[in-house]
């Protein structure tokens, strides 16, 4: 049996880790095995390009097009090395963004082409898509006020403007608006167990277990 893939968008600080954390241990207690993948990341390859794209200071004045190809070769050894051998498997996927983020990210608020984007989207990702995405939303101004709560320093695009994450936020709600068979917008100022009970709902709909 093939397996399922499950992917969370939203902006920095919509709380999609957590919910990601819950929905992985609510499949395990049905008994379904499901892997958590970050982009860019997971693989070596992956991991070392998310370091330059979002940790590296001399790479600073990188241009919104080699940002754009770096997270879609990430993204193209991602499928390739970790999704395709599980899925293949009858394991589950979820995804902490996915291909969705780069029409959001370096296509509306980096300003690069949208229809340019969705191409090397379908090209990286090949024939994986997520059945269902669960969007995180919330404004911009409660965003802020979570990151600036973090411990943790902020990476490159953490740094960037509330001008450039409402580009992002929009472009979302727009592809989520589109697309209503696989998106479910949530409020992302619900609580955490709220939320998680949503989710956990929608899943059981769709997978229907």
């Amino acid at each position: 049996m093939r397996g399922e893939i499950i992917s969370f968008e939203g902006i920095e600080g919509t709380g999609k880790s957590t919910q990601i954390q819950y929905l992985q241990q609510f499949l395990a207690d049905q008994n379904i095995e499901a892997q958590t993948v970050r982009e860019p990341g997971n693989t070596y390859i992956g991991e070392r390009i998310r370091a330059l794209l979002q940790n590296d200071a001399a790479a600073d004045n990188m241009c919104p097009e080699t940002e754009l190809l770096l997270y879609e070769a990430s993204r193209a050894q991602l499928i390739r090395e970790f999704v395709a051998p599980r899925i293949a498997q009858g394991q589950w996927v979820i995804f902490d963004r996915f291909f969705d983020s780069s029409v959001a990210y370096q296509g509306a608020a980096r300003g690069l082409s949208t229809e340019i984007v969705q191409i090397l989207n379908d090209f990286a990702v090949q024939n994986y898509h997520p059945r269902l995405t669960f969007l995180l939303d919330i404004d911009v101004n409660t965003a802020f006020q979570r990151l600036q709560q973090r411990q943790t320093a902020k990476d490159r695009i953490e740094q960037e403007s509330p001008d450039f994450f409402e580009k992002a936020r929009q472009k979302y709600l727009e592809m989520a608006t589109a697309k209503p068979k696989r998106f479910v917008i949530l409020d992302g100022k619900l609580s955490s167990e709220d939320l998680a009970a949503v989710i956990r709902e929608h899943v059981q709909k769709i997978f229907h277990f």
